[in-house]
């Protein structure tokens, strides 16, 4: 189906597209406003022909809510409180207010969500560690909803907007520190190898072993999900190896938590027996015995550049310089880690 073209090749009416799937404008409308009053065989065909059309309403037309929407693909860490924060802050001193939703560990919300999303008409949506399929985007598009993700999971591709961070350099600082400390067997407890934030820091402690001429062994890397239980179950898998590592590097700061408690359960000391490094710099880092060596990761920051660029993209007369960011990350040396046998 090809979009219908003038000399100057223009967007499709809201009647031209009526005239086509064989309905009322209102009906159009209806649809594009997200309501329930629509058979679904007439939506799915309306829906078809905007996407074809590339249909954008005029953001003179989108009457829009006093709101942003935040998804989150898992909402139940202390994690999820600093990015919420983060959005709080520049919605807040926009007047507006904010809606959290969550995918149910999914990386693409459901079609509901997104028909949710349109009949609210918020000032933008902000996903994080989500993405959206090409339906969904289109639908968004053609409401003249902007949408930015944050710590994308996967590759967002070129024309999504995006805020994230160094994840591959906070992953080699971690690991030099623990080579410098003079380490040479070191684990790592890998998050999720389906998000790219989980790669790039695996990718970070490669680098830094190979550079420091040290081999990788694929048996001391282990996979979780980023949450404590898995900390402490993988912890224990490695530290109970006959050669087991003198350090190892944490994907996050939950499974390093998690990695103390099975150190404890084996009788081992962190630092004289483990060196431990996380990734985040939650609160908690600072107050768990003995607080924590981290790589910092800039969330509230990043949240607050996520939300402030949506709301960028929403104002027609102001075009964002960058739309895909990375935010630094930073060690943070605490009491954590120290040379092999201290």
């Amino acid at each position: 189906m090809k979009p219908m073209k003038t000399a100057e090749t223009r967007t499709a009416t809201l009647a031209e597209i009526a005239r086509e799937a064989g309905v009322s404008a209102p009906t159009v409308s209806k649809v594009l406003n997200g309501r329930a009053d629509v058979a679904p065989s007439t939506r799915s065909r309306v829906e078809e022909l905007l996407r074809a059309h590339g249909y954008r309403r005029r953001r003179a037309e989108a009457t829009r809510s006093p709101l942003i929407d935040l998804v989150f693909h898992e909402l139940e860490s202390a994690w999820a409180m600093e990015v919420i924060r983060g959005v709080e802050n520049v919605a807040r001193d926009a007047g507006l207010s904010v809606v959290l939703s969550e995918s149910a560990g999914r990386l693409i919300p459901g079609r509901t969500w997104a028909d949710q999303v349109a009949a609210r008409r918020p000032h933008g949506v902000v996903l994080v560690l989500s993405g959206l399929d090409e339906s969904q985007r289109a639908l968004l598009t053609s409401r003249s909803i902007p949408f930015v993700v944050m710590d994308p999971a996967g590759d967002p591709g070129t024309d999504v907007p995006s805020i994230g961070a160094t994840n591959w350099q906070g992953g080699l600082a971690a690991t030099r520190h623990l080579v410098e400390l003079g380490h040479t067997r070191i684990g790592a407890l890998s998050g999720p190898s389906r998000m790219m934030c989980s790669r790039a820091r695996v990718d970070g402690y490669r680098a830094a072993l190979e550079t420091a001429g040290l081999p990788v062994d694929p048996s001391l890397i282990v996979t979780g999900d980023f949450h404590h239980e898995a900390g402490y179950r993988l912890g224990l898998k490695l530290l109970r190896r006959d050669d087991r590592p003198t350090a190892i590097f944490a994907g996050n700061d939950l499974q390093a938590l998690g990695l103390y408690e099975a150190a404890r359960e084996l009788g081992l000391r962190i630092p004289e027996d483990l060196s431990v490094v996380g990734f985040d710099d939650l609160p908690v880092a600072r107050w768990v015995g003995p607080p924590l060596t981290t790589v910092r990761q800039p969330l509230t920051e990043m949240a607050e550049a996520a939300a402030r660029l949506v709301l960028d993209l929403g104002r027609e007369e102001e075009t964002p310089v960058a739309t895909r960011v990375e935010l630094a990350t930073s060690l943070v040396v605490r009491s954590s880690t120290a040379a092999p046998g201290a």
